[in-house]
């Protein structure tokens, strides 16, 4: 009984989530008509007050990521659990895996507790002496095909620092000499069919040598391209189009 309510409860939550998004839009709003009333009602009067003040940048920032989705999308991917593929505990192999709250799953025999957290990615941001930044082309899905940036995952055991010099070398054939932490964004990711949540850490690096380029791994392509001559929409994974429009604004501190 507890582990159904739990569930229902984190259901009634992701309704919550959904009534925000389509708070932001009222035509999408009516033309929802009344297969949500019922739930929106409910959430007004038991779960819209546990929404506190400290929530709402979580609110907000699934709201954005979700907004732009047609109203059915929305309303699947929000229902899912983000573990919704492991339906068996990894520590025991029971089948009695189930939604322990809104980010992990907890197995009901041997108690063990898997949180879905971001995984750690890093981003290069290498500028030349003209003031130009060097851009890749995905060679792999997802986004095959669009502009990108240096980067990659993190490897166990390894800090931010040194996978970003890896992921260069690797990509570019370039060696970094130095390396400034300047923001991070958190991004989506799929692979193999699933939604990987990831936290990209961008760098400004610094090369030892700008003139050969070698495109490998993940690139098809390099290319250099002055920052004000960047354009968003033509990177194709969201958290690098962000970091175009931030570079635009600190441009003059790199």
């Amino acid at each position: 009984m507890a582990a159904t309510t739990a569930l229902y409860k984190n259901a009634l939550q992701r309704y919550y989530i959904l009534f925000c998004i389509l708070a932001q839009n009222s035509e999408k709003y009516t033309k929802c008509g009344r297969k949500y009333e019922y739930y929106l009602n409910y959430i007004n009067k038991n779960i819209k007050s546990s929404i506190t003040k400290e929530k709402m940048p979580k609110i907000r920032y699934l709201r954005d990521k979700f907004v732009f989705l047609p109203k059915k999308a929305q309303f699947r991917r929000l229902m899912q659990h983000p573990l919704h593929l492991f339906s068996y505990c990894p520590k025991c192999g029971s089948d009695k895996f189930t939604e322990n709250d809104f980010k992990s799953k907890r197995c009901n025999d041997c108690g063990f507790i898997y949180y879905f957290n971001p995984l750690a990615a890093t981003v290069g941001i290498i500028t030349n002496d003209k003031g130009e930044v060097l851009v890749a082309r995905r060679a792999k899905e997802p986004a095959k095909g669009t502009l990108d940036l240096p980067g990659g995952f993190c490897d166990s055991y390894e800090t931010a620092e040194e996978g970003i010099r890896r992921e260069i070398e690797e990509e570019t054939g370039l060696r970094v000499s130095s390396t400034r932490y300047l923001f991070s964004i958190p991004n989506t990711y799929i692979y193999s069919g699933m939604e990987l949540h990831t936290m990209d850490l961008f760098f400004h690096c610094t090369v030892e040598n700008c003139g050969t380029l070698i495109a490998d791994d993940d690139v098809a392509e390099l290319q250099w391209i002055a920052i004000d001559d960047l354009r968003s929409e033509e990177f194709g994974l969201a958290s690098i189009r962000k970091a175009i429009e931030k570079l635009k604004e600190i441009k003059n501190t790199l």
